[in-house]
């Protein structure tokens, strides 16, 4: 009966045993048996550097496309610059800049030197109303038949074009510069009109051309304008 009793204990004991050993098992699977691995949420994490605008990966996410970046680009200038229109008082869009019709052309004085010949072109305003002109001219030589003489004069590089009204009789100018043709060396014509166009208009002015020879071909014969300003350049 003793060694009965010791078999019976023995046998409790055993089977206790393998009931621990099953709960072990069963709290550190996944449920199939199958032992896994610490899960983590993705997306939450920050990465080591502690940036909030991290994604999972620890890759910083970018904000934005670079669009908002400053590019050097004046928001507050205008599309053509030309200022060409005003409101009225009556809340209707009225033009305020001078058109050819409204304006008479001359040229003044040669200012040389430096071996420079330099003319202003004169723009007075010769209607009943203020307006404005901005910008450069348009000019060509011309013979007495019309035709061209030389090529299209060259925009003066570093003008700054600045918006000058006019009310009536008043003139805004440009300048007209070639080198002198007897010390370029350059080929010349004696043009019959210098043809002025104003800024942002298709009908020219014509000009009695009484100063002379201007190079039309070769070394130095680039003539140049400059962008109106206030006054007659005298």
């Amino acid at each position: 009966m003793a060694n009965t009793s010791q078999s019976l204990r023995r046998a409790a004991l055993l089977v206790s045993a393998v009931a621990v050993l099953g709960l072990t098992t069963t709290a550190c699977g996944n449920g199939s048996g199958t032992v896994s691995s610490p899960q983590t949420e993705s997306g939450t994490a920050a990465p080591a550097g502690g940036d909030a605008s991290a994604d999972g990966s620890g890759t910083p996410v970018s904000s934005s496309s670079g669009s908002d970046t400053a590019t050097g680009t004046d928001s507050t200038s205008t599309s053509s610059g030309s200022s060409t229109s005003t409101s009225s008082s009556s809340g209707v869009t009225t033009s305020s800049r001078c058109h050819t019709s409204e304006l008479k052309a001359k040229v003044g004085g040669n200012d040389p030197g430096a071996g420079q010949e330099n003319f202003p072109i004169v723009l007075t305003n010769a209607s009943g109303r203020t307006c404005t002109v901005r910008g450069y001219p348009g000019a060509a030589f011309v013979n007495a038949s019309g035709t061209q003489l030389g090529p299209d004069p060259q925009r003066e590089s570093g003008s700054t074009a600045t918006t000058v009204t006019l009310k009536p009789g008043q003139s805004a100018w440009a300048g007209l510069t070639f080198s002198n043709p007897e010390i370029s060396g350059a080929k010349t014509a004696t043009p019959a009109t210098l043809v002025v166009t104003p800024p942002d208009e298709k009908d020219p002015l014509k000009v009695t051309w009484t100063n002379g020879a201007v190079p039309v071909s070769g070394n130095a014969s680039s003539v140049r304008l400059t962008v109106f300003s206030a006054g007659t350049g005298a």
